[in-house]
């Protein structure tokens, strides 16, 4: 059986990216519907890189009831499952979500998996710029048609996990356990709050290999696949090297769909609720800057870099920032509004 992935990634053979191209698979589906049905799953699912509407605002914009507009969106999506051409459109991307699944461990978590399918996609012809306005816009216009195409035409051939005790949101092979990573997941944060730190994707792996559940495991979780993807996991999107994720595709899955265990902007892992993992106030962000930059900065490039790292869609205001400098001990001033971390002197 050839590699979908590798003719897809490493050979980028047109036909297969035509086929595994979420617009052209949803515009091809969406041909036999009537324009009413198209516009309300377009305004439904955010097709269109929107956000989900509700069916209210739906039903106000076509004047129509909240549950007549339900009624039209599932009979619609019954239209498109009748298709006789749909096992056609939807064989590459099965193919390939199959493939991802099986390369890492059996789960991947839906945001890592959409974020993955979106940049086969996207990056094609190589490097985008992520900050781009035109490229966020075409990337959420992806992750939603894909989320559609898995949630509502093939959620009959994976299994969903949803509202899970250890799990994000997350994919998984049909039938297959995930006690693997279900044992990992909680010892891995058993550990992670002894040690009370955040920890480098590096040295995350390094914690979990030394679990005991990993060693009862070590057989699933090292079985990786052969598929070498590494230039789709070299996307500015993804935090971390491109080789490290993809020589280790299940335990990178497995730190990416822990419900409890998040990524910072710096590419550091910790605990979800951690200040240092998601940092709420503007001396939570300050604290981080000057930590992950590691030299004395002045008050205005702090506030520069934090604007920059976009932590939120709040802008800090470079006298704000030099209040909390002034007057949070945990900094002190080492030349003319230059403010270092108080730790260092210790260090």
């Amino acid at each position: 059986m050839e590699n979908l992935l590798e003719n897809i990634v490493l050979e980028r053979r047109t036909e297969e990216l035509n086929k595994l191209n979420a617009i052209q698979i949803v515009n091809s589906i969406f041909s036999d519907l009537m324009e009413r049905e198209r516009d309300i799953l377009t305004r439904r699912f955010g097709l269109d890189g929107n956000k989900n509407e509700t069916l209210e605002k739906i039903g106000q914009m076509h004047k129509l009831t909240r549950e007549r507009v339900r009624q039209i969106e599932n009979a619609s999506i019954k239209k498109i499952k009748r298709l006789e051409s749909l096992s056609d459109s939807l064989s590459t991307l099965k193919g390939v979500v199959s493939h991802l699944l099986k390369e890492h461990g059996g789960l991947l978590r839906r945001d890592f998996l959409l974020d993955i399918l979106s940049v086969m996609i996207l990056e094609n012809d190589g490097k985008a710029d992520i900050g781009d306005p035109e490229y966020q816009k075409n990337l959420l216009i992806h992750k939603n048609r894909f989320n559609f195409l898995l949630s509502k035409l093939l959620v009959d051939d994976f299994d969903v996990i949803g509202n899970s005790e250890n799990f994000n949101n997350s994919i998984k092979l049909k039938d297959e356990s995930v006690e693997h990573f279900e044992a990992l997941s909680k010892g891995l944060l058993t550990s992670l709050e002894n040690l009370n730190q955040t920890l480098s994707t590096d040295e995350l792996m390094d914690l979990v290999r030394n679990l005991e559940a990993y060693k009862t495991h070590q057989d699933r979780i090292e079985n990786d696949g052969d598929a070498n993807i590494t230039s789709v996991f070299e996307s500015d999107l993804f935090h971390d090297k491109g080789a490290v994720i993809n020589k280790n595709k299940s335990l990178y899955s497995l730190m990416q769909a822990i419900k409890d265990l998040e990524q910072n902007k710096f590419g550091y892992w910790g605990k979800a609720n951690w200040q240092e993992i998601k940092p709420k106030t503007i001396n939570d962000k300050i604290y981080l800057v000057l930590k992950n930059f590691g030299k004395p900065l002045h008050f205005t490039d702090i506030a520069s870099k934090i604007n920059d790292v976009k932590f939120d869609q709040k802008v800090a205001n470079p006298a704000t920032v030099h209040n909390e400098l002034i007057l949070d001990n945990r900094y002190i001033l080492t030349g003319r509004g230059m403010y270092g971390l108080k730790d260092w002197n210790n260090a």
